[in-house]
């Protein structure tokens, strides 16, 4: 028997794909032999009954392993709510796109068998610690998995920020915005702005200006041991998104500090998984046109 031997199921909300899935995954594990949690808004949302359920916290402490039904959404979330637990992650893509879930949905059971007879690969993700610093205080800290994003608001003005790293100035930026990404993030918001794809393993981030109001400011990529420093010189509306989720409002001389976070996510990858076939199927690399 592999080393899976509690599995969580999470699932995006509201969904009747994901509610059946959820429950034909959870019988059939059962039946071979292991025990299931589903996560308890998952369960809620979904209506999914006859397995006990548990919070993120009690699943980073019990399950051996999660498997996520939904889209790169549900794996990003799941992933900051299980940082610091070691547990790893996989997913079946109910969504679109998916650069993150591995298992297309009508493959589930087949894949899940591979990887319960121990045939996988488990790879570990850089993640971003980011704090929001108002003068002497720390209004916001937190985590994600894909990028850190300062862009304007509502008004639709120019936003202008200093970006510093390790100390160093880089430059004084007037643009819609600036995207801080990692590897997993390359594939996201900072790919449709002209970011590089990084592959996961990189030791790096991408600074990717949002629409810079001067042409000569291009992504560059940092070491991922560095720390990178935006401070807020003009913004009527400037905002602070991790992930693709609304954060907090950012006022004139906030500083937006983003590192490597201490923790990491592990992603378990069924057999037969390659980040550059991924690429070309999901980005139609190769077609005939």
């Amino acid at each position: 028997m592999s080393a899976f031997k509690t599995i969580a199921l999470i699932g995006r909300y509201h969904s009747a794909d994901v509610a059946t899935a959820l429950a034909a995954l959870g019988g059939y594990l059962r039946k071979q032999g292991r025990a299931v949690l589903v996560e308890k808004e998952t369960a809620a949302t979904n209506a999914v009954s006859g397995f006990p359920t548990a919070d993120y916290e009690e699943i980073g402490k019990s399950a051996d392993l999660v498997v996520v039904q939904g889209g790169d959404g549900s794996m990003l979330n799941a992933a900051r709510n299980l940082a610091g637990h070691d547990v790893p992650l996989i997913g079946v893509n109910q969504g679109r796109l998916g650069f993150m879930t591995d298992i297309a949905s009508p493959r589930m059971l087949d894949a899940m068998a591979e990887i319960l007879a121990g045939r996988h690969a488990i790879e570990e993700r850089t993640m971003l610690a980011t704090e929001v610093r108002r003068g002497s205080v720390v209004t916001l800290a937190t985590l994600a998995l894909n990028d850190a994003v300062v862009n304007k608001g509502s008004v639709g003005r120019l936003i202008e920020f200093v970006v510093n790293i390790d100390g160093e100035f880089v430059y004084d930026l007037r643009a819609d915005g600036l995207i801080v990404a990692t590897p997993t993030g390359s594939t996201a918001y900072a790919l449709s702005s002209d970011g590089p794809i990084m592959q996961p393993g990189v030791p790096g981030f991408a600074l990717v200006p949002i629409c810079p109001h001067t042409l000569s400011n291009r992504p560059i990529m940092v070491s991922d041991r560095s720390v990178i420093e935006i401070s807020l010189k003009r913004a009527i509306d400037a905002r602070l998104h991790f992930d693709g989720q609304l954060q907090c409002d950012l006022q004139e001389g906030d500083r937006v500090v983003v590192r490597r976070a201490k923790h990491t996510i592990k992603f378990v990858h069924p057999p037969g998984y390659s980040y550059f076939t991924m690429l070309r199927e999901k980005l139609h690399w190769s077609e005939v046109l």
